[in-house]
Order: structure tokens, then C-alpha cells, then sequence
């Protein structure tokens, strides 16, 4: 059967109103035992920023290492750690996850984006910085596009030897308010048209209602889909998860009814290209 890596992004971004019955984690603690939960349900990524104890972003290493830590004890996830984060934080503060030594994959940015009224910027020599330092540290890098020119962007980044190949495109949709692409199944056909061949691709729904652009993705041939409070709270319209283990649950339901499987952690390394954990 087709395997599908699912990623969890666990906390919700800083600011955003939790309603009410559901669990946001917070503290390493919570962090680490809300995505046991979720490979238990068949996650086997999960997306992390570097955060303090209130959930604010921040360059200390302290808080996630210990999360992760606490993760690695009890599972063997891939940890994605973010180059993303706050437009404020210098080059090197933006990807200092990169210093963990467990983490194995993170996501770059492939060019700047409006962001409600604050453009977010990611420009190409901070691409090319953010991408010698994966290198170095030996992380793979996962490519977020959020409109078509930044699958350009990737090709060119790879011709000059930035970007190692075969390439791993994560599509960054919408609702169209944040200047991204909008979540529909066009917008999905147009990038993936686009992509290299023998590149792989997923895709990240940010203020989903729903797991429609998660089937159609799937349909289409993807090979990761994420979920999480990061993103989102619901799973049908109206309908909000309690737990981020829910969603999971409810995406490995989908998943199977489309006659693929949940990728196993080893599975998903295999896929992107990331070295085994077992000795």
C-alpha cells in the first residue's frame, strides 16, 4: 500500500483564542505527552518551534530540547524543527534549531509572503544561508512554497548546488487572506505541474475547516499531509478536536478509507531521504 507520512504541528500560534474543551500544550511536559499520543494514533513527524514556557517564540534552546528529549524517549519521530518564526529574529536566531542534534528535518521558506498587513520576509541570500546551515548540520530541508514562483525558486536554488535533489516541496495553502495560495484543488494541480520529476510533495492547510484539501492532496498523489493546532482545530465543519490525537485518529481513518497506510517513522525517513535511527 501507498504510504502516507502525517506531521503533527502541535501548538497553535501565539495570541490565537483557544476554545473552549480543547488542549493547546504548552510546557515541555504537555508538549512531549500530546505528541506520544499522536504516534500512537500514526503520526510519525512532528513540526516544532523553539518556544519559551509561555508559548512565545524565542532563540533559547532550552525549553525544546528538553521537549525533545521527552519525545525521543518514548518514540522514534522525526523531529522537524522551523527556520520560520518571526521576521524580528536575526538569520542565525531564525534556525538555531538547527543545533539540536536530534533534529532531522526543517522547513524553509522559499520567498516572502504577505502575512495579514505584515509581509513576512524570507529573501534569497537568507534562503541560501539558512540552507548551507541544513547542510552542515546534515538536516534535510522541507521546502515551503506558498505561491507558484517559489517552485521556480527551488529549481534554481538546486541548480546552483544550494539545494540538494531529489527535492521535498511542502505546498503552504490557505484561505487566500494571507496572500498565499487558496486551498483548492486547481491551486493544487498548477504546483504540482510544476514540480521537478522524482521530486516528492506535501501539504500544509493553514485555518482548515475541514480534511477535503487532505484527501484531494492525497488523491493527487501526495506523500505528507500535515495537521495540528499550528493550523487548525477542526476536521469537519463545525467540528473541532479536542486533542491533536484526534485529528491523527481521524486522518489515519481518511487515509486508510483511500487504501494508503500511515508511513511508520523508518518508512518516512526512507521516503525523504534521512539517515535510520537504528544502528
Amino acid at each position: 500500500m501507498r504510504k502516507i507520512i502525517i506531521t503533527v504541528a502541535p501548538v497553535c500560534h501565539v495570541g490565537k483564542e483557544i476554545p473552549e474543551g480543547v488542549h493547546n500544550p504548552l510546557s515541555p511536559e504537555e508538549i512531549a505527552e500530546d505528541t506520544i499520543r499522536c504516534y500512537e494514533a500514526g503520526a510519525c513527524e512532528v513540526h516544532l518551534h523553539t518556544r519559551d514556557l509561555k508559548g512565545e517564540q524565542t532563540f533559547e534552546l532550552d525549553v525544546f530540547s528538553d521537549t525533545i528529549r521527552r519525545i525521543r524517549e518514548k518514540t522514534d519521530m522525526i523531529i522537524q524543527g522551523s527556520t520560520g518564526g518571526l521576521s524580528s529574529l536575526t538569520l542565525a536566531e531564525r534556525c538555531v534549531c538547527l543545533n539540536v542534534p536530534e533534529v532531522e528535518v526543517a522547513s524553509l521558506n522559499m520567498g516572502s509572503v504577505n502575512f495579514g498587513e505584515t509581509v513576512y520576509i524570507n529573501t534569497l541570500p537568507d534562503i541560501r544561508y539558512w540552507a548551507a546551515r541544513m547542510k552542515e548540520t546534515g538536516v534535510v530541508p522541507e521546502m515551503e512554497l506558498f505561491d507558484l514562483s517559489m517552485v521556480e525558486t527551488c529549481s534554481k536554488l538546486a541548480d546552483e548546488g544550494v539545494l540538494s535533489r531529489p527535492l521535498h516541496y511542502n505546498f503552504c495553502v490557505g484561505r487566500g487572506t494571507s496572500s498565499n495560495l487558496s486551498a483548492t484543488g486547481r491551486n493544487l494541480c498548477l504546483l504540482n505541474a510544476l514540480c521537478e520529476q522524482g521530486s516528492s510533495w506535501g501539504i500544509t492547510h493553514d485555518q482548515m475547516d475541514d480534511f477535503s484539501i487532505l484527501a484531494c492532496a492525497i488523491g493527487m498523489g501526495a506523500s505528507a499531509v500535515r495537521i495540528g493546532f499550528e493550523d487548525s482545530f477542526y476536521y469537519a465543519p463545525g467540528k473541532r478536536a479536542a486533542t491533536n490525537a484526534e485529528l491523527v485518529e481521524r486522518l489515519v481513518v481518511l487515509i486508510r478509507a483511500m487504501g494508503c497506510e500511515p508511513a511508520t517513522p523508518e518508512e518516512a525517513r526512507q521516503m525523504q531521504g534521512i539517515p535510520s535511527l537504528k544502528p
